[in-house]
């Protein structure tokens, strides 16, 4: 059975509103959104992303030339049959010339289209599945850092709700350790420089 986040917030509200001052909750909050973004290694993948997307657009290009000079040799052809000068035996030797190079000229976009989609399919694979390791790393270095504090709870304050509206809209005496976990984070990355 799911809570809704609401529900999960007020039973904590009235549970914590019980205990002592010595008793009393440790909340932090961090934005995970500026983590993520921040974090050296998102900027890294998403420069080799760009790379990559540059490399499967000039392919693409390759292969639209290729398209493009079908299509001239096409109109070349429905501007010779406009002739009326014209043989039969020429104009019917144009005409599977015509034929001959549609058929090619479908068969190229359909390929071109079919590599375009599968690229981009891998590629957005290939990101989601990295982007999904650096969001592992940095939530384990939020982890790390609730037990080192000995917080009770660490809270995304760059969450929204379905509405839309920020899942915090206010919380009082609370430590944002966004910018020492982001400092932590890309510590590797200073070093390596």
């Amino acid at each position: 059975m799911k809570f809704p986040i609401f529900s999960i917030f007020t039973i904590l509200l009235l549970s914590s509103t019980g205990l002592s001052a010595q008793q009393r909750l440790k909340i932090a909050t961090v934005s995970m959104e500026r983590l993520f973004n921040d974090y050296h290694k998102t900027t890294e993948i998403q420069r080799e992303i760009n790379i990559e997307r540059a490399r499967i657009q000039r392919d693409n290009n390759k292969k639209l030339a290729g398209i493009r000079e079908i299509d001239a040799k096409l109109q070349e052809i429905r501007d010779q049959l406009a002739d009326t000068g014209l043989g039969e035996k020429e104009r019917r030797s144009l005409n599977e010339e015509s034929r001959n190079l549609a058929q090619d000229g479908k068969s190229k976009e359909r390929e071109r289209t079919e590599f375009l989609e599968r690229k981009n399919r891998s590629l957005n694979e290939k990101m989601r599945k990295k982007m999904r390791g650096i969001l592992v790393e940095i939530q384990r270095s939020v982890n790390e850092r609730a037990k080192e504090g000995n917080y009770d709870f660490i809270l995304d304050s760059s969450g929204k709700t379905n509405q839309g509206t920020p899942f915090i809209i206010h919380a009082r005496e609370t430590t944002d350790l966004t910018d020492s976990l982001l400092q932590e984070v890309n510590e590797g990355a200073k070093q390596s420089e």
